[in-house]
Order: structure tokens, then C-alpha cells, then sequence
């Protein structure tokens, strides 16, 4: 079994073989697309040609690499589910993309881990596939807590017996639980729609969205936000795979005091709250603020206080080596942009996999998690005096900046596909 961050044979940055066409499939948020552009653009100058199955939205960029586009439905739900309608489902995705997957001549198809109809029209098409997995291993190990609670992992094998023995009890405590439940069904009753044969019991660790792949999966994290734990042969963790759209610099505030990126979440509907509790907070510290709404359009119409700049979108590439600290809702595209710059994170989770990348932040000591149950000015001005005096914390998120500077997630994942393609194993 492979552990995670070793080295990985095969991912010289040499390409290996013949030229390939991969086709990869993300779902619409830049959570999930901005990985899928990286590894296109790792693929590409490996010189494969790729198509990219997106979201409107990302036509651009995707164009500007140099790969095909094809548009993708922004939501796809399992038949049976609850659907809008009109709404394309799982089924109707899987039966329409085989024919986009031949006229490409695809070698291989990756599909992100919310794009579920992705494995199934590869395998009707007969093509061997891939699961790009752009956040931490959604997979409960061994001994540890339930996944994504955000609780920290036990300490002594004493305390991983004692999660071991509980799992049974907390399975049920788990968020989308009784959604998580539904899914093997409703993943056989589409298999049988489109005239797949039953997948034999435990051959894949299946998700909310579906399967992973027992072939090959790529996640794209940090290997030192990850647990300790055996890892599937097929399962690498690659390294965060990074890409930022260009965006004009935007003008900080001015001084030398230490700068506060706030970022929140590109989905939840979060921003305004994080901005506003954080710029209050911070309002009467030695500190700079640079806020961003994470939404392009978007406008701040309460005041900001001097030593803050609010504005609707932020070049990471700009701000990130200038900051001294990154506040965010967890957001793991943000998580780990921030500490390849080797900047500490506060986060204050609001749902899904942040308050897990919270605790992933606060084990590995990178940073600290407030929960949302507290925050407030008063726990966000000692979480950012915390950080900003105590130098373990910089330390700890430097160490992963000059891990990434050695390692890029997106050209490992590159050559892993070459060796998948080759047939040589993952």
C-alpha cells in the first residue's frame, strides 16, 4: 500500500508514452473546477490533448489552456432523488456522454468526485476512468473520528479502540447520514437503468455523489493534512492541484502592520457574515484587512473600517504571499492555497467538509478553528492575536509552503494517468 506523501514512481515531470486524450469532468463550483484546470493544464503541457466536461462558466479558461470544451449541467441528482424539474438526472448525464467520450477518442476519462454520472458513461463507453478527488480523503479510517465532523483524531490507540467500538453508533450521527444510505441503492437502480451489471458488494468506497474509483484516485490535498492510515493501492494523495483566473490587483490597505486576508466560502452563503463579524473585530487591532465577498460582482454597502479594503473578488496570487494570516469558512481550495504560501489559517466552518478541514488545520498545526457556535468579535480577535503572536503556527504552514515548492499536485496526477494509461498499476 502506497502512504501518503511518499515519493511516487512515475511522476518525474518527463512525460512517459505516447500522447493521450483524457477527458475530465468537475462539478460547477471553483472548489471542484479549479483542480480540473490545473490537471488539465499539467496534461497539456505534457503535450495530451483534453477535453474538459464543465460548467458553462469555465468555457474560458478552458479554452485559454488549449483543451476542447464541452458544457456540463451545473446539477445532476440520482433518479429518485429529489429533482427539479427539468433537471438532468445521473441517468440521462451517463447515457448522453458516451458519445461525446468516442467522438474524442478519450483514453481515459477523470471524473471529480461530485460528478457521478462521469464513472458510469466511461464504463458504458468502455473507457478506462480515473477519480479526481479535490479535497481530503471523504472516507472514515480506522480508529479515527466520524468524517466530516471536524473532531480531532485520538491521541493513543486506547482512544482509536474507543472510536473504533463507537462507529457503529455514530454512523448514524453523521451529516446526510440518511442520504449516504440511499446511495448504494440508488447507484444499482441507475446501473440496471442504463444496462450496467451490479458491482460486486465492497469493490469501491462509495461517497454522497457515488463511487470512487478502484482503478485510480487522485486527492488533492496535502499529505500532511491527512490521518495516519493504510491507503487503498489505487488511492494517491497528489498534493493540492492549484489554478487562479487573472484577476487586477486590487489596492491593499496602507502601512506595515500585518496584513488579514479574509476569504470565505465561493458556495455557502456565508460571505457577508464573515466579512462583516471579521471587519468589525479587527477594526481596532494593529492589523490590515483585506476582505473579499468571493463573489465577482458583488457590493459591500456597509461601511469598512480604515484599516480594512472589502471588495467582491481578490487575486490570491496577489494577496496570499503578503498575508500574515488567512481567515476563511474552511473552504479547502482556500485551506490549501493559503499554506502553500506558508500562511497560518483561521477557520470558521459553515457546513459540508470546512469544519473537517478545521480540525485537519488545527492537527496538523497550521492554524485554529472557531466554531460557528462561537464566533463572535471576542473569539475572533484571540484567534488572530493567537496566531499572529505565537510563531509555532507560521512554522507549522511553512513547512507545507516548502513541500508544495518541491511538489506539484497537478503534474503528479499528470503522470499517474500516463502509468494508468500504460496499464502499468496506480
Amino acid at each position: 500500500m502506497n502512504t501518503a506523501g511518499s515519493p511516487l514512481p512515475g511522476t518525474e515531470p518527463e512525460r512517459a508514452g505516447r500522447p493521450l486524450r483524457v477527458m475530465i469532468s468537475a462539478g460547477f463550483s471553483a472548489g471542484h473546477a479549479l483542480p480540473a484546470l490545473a490537471l488539465a493544464r499539467a496534461l497539456r503541457e505534457r503535450d495530451h490533448e483534453v477535453l474538459l466536461h464543465l460548467s458553462e462558466r469555465w468555457r474560458e479558461p478552458a479554452l485559454e489552456l488549449g483543451s476542447r470544451f464541452a458544457p456540463a449541467s451545473d446539477y445532476v441528482a440520482f433518479p429518485g432523488a429529489a429533482v427539479h424539474a427539468g433537471e438532468p438526472t445521473v441517468v440521462d448525464v451517463a447515457r448522453a456522454l458516451p458519445a461525446v467520450i468516442r467522438d474524442f477518442g478519450a483514453d481515459l476519462v477523470v471524473g471529480d468526485l461530485v460528478a457521478p454520472a462521469t464513472p458510469l458513461a466511461a464504463e458504458l463507453a468502455e473507457v478506462r476512468g480515473a477519480t479526481l478527488i479535490p479535497t481530503v480523503y471523504p472516507v472514515q479510517g480506522p480508529g479515527h473520528p466520524p468524517f466530516p465532523l471536524g473532531l480531532l483524531p485520538p491521541r493513543t490507540r486506547l482512544g482509536a479502540g474507543a472510536w473504533r467500538g463507537l462507529e457503529p453508533a455514530t454512523r448514524p450521527l453523521r451529516p446526510a447520514a440518511r442520504w449516504l444510505r440511499r446511495v448504494p441503492g440508488l447507484l444499482a437502480d441507475a446501473r440496471t437503468e442504463l444496462g450496467l451489471a451490479a458491482r460486486p458488494p465492497g469493490r469501491a468506497e462509495i461517497t454522497t455523489y457515488g463511487p470512487i474509483s478502484d482503478e485510480l484516485a487522485m486527492v488533492a490535498t496535502f499529505p500532511q493534512l491527512e490521518y495516519p492510515r493504510d491507503w487503498p493501492p489505487q488511492v494517491h494523495v497528489t498534493g493540492p492541484m492549484r489554478f487562479e483566473l487573472p484577476h487586477p490587483e486590487v489596492e491593499l490597505p496602507a502601512g506595515d502592520d500585518p496584513l488579514v486576508v479574509v476569504a470565505p466560502s465561493t458556495v455557502h452563503d456565508s460571505a457577508r457574515a464573515l466579512v462583516g463579524a471579521a471587519t468589525a473585530a479587527l477594526a481596532s487591532e494593529p492589523v490590515r484587512v483585506a476582505a473579499t465577498l468571493n463573489q465577482r460582482g458583488a457590493q459591500w454597502t456597509e461601511p469598512a473600517p480604515p484599516n480594512a479594503v472589502v471588495t467582491d473578488w481578490l487575486s490570491y496570487a496577489q494577496v496570499m504571499p503578503k498575508a500574515s494570516l488567512v481567515i476563511s469558512n474552511g473552504g479547502h481550495g482556500t485551506v490549501v492555497r493559503a499554506l502553500a504560501d506558508g500562511v497560518p489559517v483561521l477557520v470558521c466552518p459553515v457546513g459540508a467538509d470546512t469544519a473537517e478541514n478545521g480540525a485537519r488545520v488545527t492537527w496538523r498545526g497550521t492554524g485554529l478553528m472557531i466554531p460557528a457556535r462561537l464566533l463572535g468579535p471576542t473569539a475572533l480577535r484571540a484567534g488572530v492575536r493567537r496566531l499572529l503572536v505565537e510563531p509555532r503556527f507560521v512554522a507549522r504552514a511553512r513547512e507545507l509552503a516548502t513541500w508544495a515548492r518541491d511538489n506539484d499536485g497537478a503534474r503528479r496526477g499528470a503522470a499517474l494517468l500516463e502509468r494508468h494509461a500504460a496499464g502499468s498499476g496506480s
